[in-house]
């Protein structure tokens, strides 16, 4: 079942998230701080636009989720303004610093042509069980129902598995730097 994101759901989130977080692939093994990669990809949507984020519910829990933001550019200005500062502090940036660390301390700005046509972003993470069910692409279907204009998501080349989820749903390869950038214009 889809259902509207609640508070109490943020835990199996960044769990999700964390089991997710190597191109589809568990990532526990590559953090120290098993909160970090939910502190980055979850909490700041889950904050700052609650009604775009969805999970989705089996008879063992919460198994996957999506999360969105209407506007990148108003976002990122509110996680620097709002989030990050506090993460700065509890991760410090030295010399051993991983990709999410740096992130958080230089984190990218989205490119201002792509959000000229995709100014929305989003994230869907499910775990194995939840795969294969049609849930990713009524996750997908929920948030784009509240959406106005286009929207954008990021895969790393790799993960061709989510390559071919995002195609399936309608959207297309529109850059293709470091990672595919991959958009849908509603």
């Amino acid at each position: 079942m889809i259902r509207a994101y609640r508070p109490a759901d943020l835990g199996a989130l960044y769990d999700i998230c964390l089991d997710t977080g190597d191109g589809g692939r568990g990532a526990r093994h590559l953090f120290d701080d098993p909160r970090l990669l939910g502190h980055a990809y979850v909490g700041p949507y889950v904050a700052f636009e609650p009604d775009l984020a969805f999970v989705v519910e089996d008879d063992l829990g919460v198994c996957g989720y999506a999360v969105a933001a209407s506007d990148s550019e108003a976002f990122e200005d509110r996680c620097d303004r709002d989030w990050w500062p506090d993460l700065r502090i509890r991760y410090p940036l030295g010399t051993n610093a991983n990709r999410v660390v740096q992130q958080i301390h230089h984190p990218v700005r989205v490119d201002p042509f792509l959000v000229h046509d995709y100014p929305a972003h989003m994230h869907v993470n499910l775990l194995p069980r939840a795969k294969g069910k049609g849930f990713g692409r009524g996750l997908v279907r929920t948030v784009l129902e509240r959406l106005e204009k286009g929207v954008h998501v990021h895969v790393r080349r790799h993960n061709t598995h989510a390559l071919g989820f995002w195609e399936h749903v309608g959207f297309r390869v529109i850059d293709s730097a470091d990672e595919l950038v991959l958009g849908l214009r509603l």
